[in-house]
């Protein structure tokens, strides 16, 4: 490879050398300060959790807590941003020279409203048309409808698939206790052997109770 082949890439790697030097030692001679404070809403009266401050190209950010509050160390001279979704984007700029090495900040953000064209939904290609599908459109009356829910056969069904209430699965569950008791103290009782039972077996049958309507 030739000399005047070697002489450009040699030229180009020392100045971006040289470049990235005198950025560290820039980067150096700047003073680290500790930036914080706390972001509210346009009217200050809440604070704006979740929002992002970076510096851009540094790789440095953070976000606001819970109550707005951050903090995050800083370059004198850097450009911090703020970003929230729905608000306006805000920058911040450190100065150049800074006695101090903290900064506090109380940083409001707008709402970013954004104004869209009108738009004017329609369902048919002109008005006329709309017109007329709306006058040949067939209504059904409400009250068949609800007639229709409420006859026997909707009504048993509902029955049938509503679950029980409160006060059924209560009785069902006494029932249970009632029965597992009888069985730790004794048999069950057959109804069939009951004189009470049989008397008011007899009255109905005296009374006609059973007789075919």
């Amino acid at each position: 490879m030739k000399i005047t082949q070697i002489l450009p890439f040699v030229l180009v790697l020392g100045f971006f050398f040289l470049s990235q030097t005198s950025f560290a030692q820039d980067e150096r001679e700047r003073k680290v300060i500790q930036l914080s404070g706390i972001i509210l809403n346009a009217d200050s009266t809440d604070a704006v959790p979740g929002v992002n401050i970076y510096v851009p190209k540094k790789g440095r950010g953070t976000a606001s807590g819970r109550f707005g509050y951050f903090s995050m160390p800083v370059l004198e001279g850097d450009s911090v941003v703020f970003t929230f979704i729905g608000l306006k984007k805000q920058t911040f700029k450190v100065p150049e020279k800074v006695e101090s090495d903290r900064i506090s900040l109380i940083l409001t953000m707008e709402v970013d409203e954004i104004a869209l064209a009108e738009i004017e939904v329609m369902p048919y290609p002109t008005e006329e048309e709309f017109k007329k599908a709306v006058i040949a459109m067939s209504v059904v009356d409400p009250m068949s409808i609800s007639r229709s829910n409420m006859s026997p056969e909707m009504l048993l069904r509902w029955a049938e698939s509503i679950p029980a209430s409160g006060g059924e699965n209560f009785r069902y569950f006494q029932q249970g206790q009632m029965m597992q008791n009888q069985d730790l103290y004794g048999p069950r009782p057959l109804r069939i052997l009951d004189p009470f039972a049989w008397s008011q077996f007899i009255r109905s049958i005296k009374r006609g109770d059973l007789k075919s309507k």
